[in-house]
């Protein structure tokens, strides 16, 4: 179902992906921000009328160094191939060569890291952080945090809009 509303976003395409990295388009932004959003608030809602145990979901702790260079590799690998992983999948789906190329070096990238796992050792521990979701880190409930993602995400649209009609005059 995911992958059908992702190709039904136009998210099959890498060129509809990367019109973000030039300001043109940021549907990307708008629908992943969006999910996190509804789930944050949705998750948060269900806790407060006891469908769902917080305490009993996983949160992984956070390892500033190897996320933030695991990031930044995942983002030159995105505006390069023009793909995520998880739209690779919809565009090979959609029947798109590229995203099967990107997937197959997405793969090989991931056999590389285990094979360089043992050597890398200090550094995947580097930075790491008490483990707790950001409200916790920050000192708020649940909701607040919720809430307070939710602000951010629809404060995001609007700049989105202003910058995608900014772009969209500079290129008349």
């Amino acid at each position: 179902g995911f992958g059908f509303w992702l190709e039904r976003a136009g998210f099959g395409s890498s060129r509809k992906l990367t019109a973000i990295f030039y300001l043109r388009d940021f549907a990307v932004l708008k629908v992943m921000f969006s999910a996190m959003a509804t789930a944050a608030v949705g998750l948060q809602a269900l806790a407060a009328l006891g469908y769902v145990d917080l305490a009993a979901l996983y949160v992984p702790p956070s390892i500033v160094w190897p996320q933030a260079v695991g990031g930044l590799l995942f983002g030159l690998g995105f505006v390069a191939g023009g793909w995520c992983p998880g739209t690779a999948a919809v565009g090979v789906a959609s029947g798109k060569f590229d995203a099967l190329v990107f997937l197959l070096g997405a793969g090989l990238g991931s056999l590389a890291f285990a094979g360089l796992q043992p050597q890398l050792g200090g550094f995947l521990q580097a930075g790491a952080c008490a483990v707790g979701a950001l409200p916790e880190q920050f000192g708020v409930s649940g909701m607040a945090g919720a809430l307070a993602l939710l602000a951010v995400a629809l404060g995001s649209f609007v700049v989105a809009g202003k910058v995608e009609a900014w772009a969209q005059r500079r290129s008349a």
